[in-house]
């Protein structure tokens, strides 16, 4: 048994996506975009307040066309009726970025959201960016410095 002379860490999205596919089509999702796009998809304001739970498929029958899946939603219990209101939108949006009428129904089962830990925004350092201003004078343009001089900065912190 021979090994590889250049053996490179998988990363792990590698690793677990063929476990995590298996899950995720058990509740009816094709890819795990729906999911971890979902603010992009249906926007901040919506996403705040609900999580895609899974998409039900109805069942084919005989030579018909096939119906449009039913999409059910996790909701926060005092957002349930705005968002209730807001399901033609969300309808439209989730279509559009399949690009093709996948869903024709939201359904809402009312539960606590699984809160994702959010990092605090962080206080951009003017002291570093100034410094690092400075060491720009090549670059006549004030506003184009100064806006380098804070990305360098928050790069650096990070």
């Amino acid at each position: 048994m021979t090994k590889s002379p250049h053996s490179f860490p998988r990363p792990l999205s590698d690793l677990l996506g063929a476990t995590l596919s298996d899950a995720f089509k058990a509740q009816g999702f094709a890819s795990t975009e729906i999911i971890s796009r979902w603010a992009d998809i249906v926007g901040a304001e919506i996403a705040a307040h609900s999580e895609p739970l899974r998409i039900s498929w109805p069942r084919p029958g005989g030579d018909e066309t096939p119906e449009p899946a039913t999409l059910v939603l996790r909701v926060e219990g005092p957002a349930a009726l705005e968002i209730q209101h807001l399901s033609g939108v969300i309808l439209e949006r989730v279509n559009r970025f399949f690009g093709w009428q996948a869903i024709g129904r939201v359904a809402l089962r009312q539960a606590p959201l699984r809160r994702r830990e959010q990092q605090p925004a962080r206080k951009p350092d003017t002291a570093a960016a100034t410094r690092i201003t400075e060491t720009m004078p090549e670059i006549k343009d004030d506003n184009l410095r100064q806006a380098l001089g804070r990305l360098a900065a928050a790069v650096k912190r990070n």
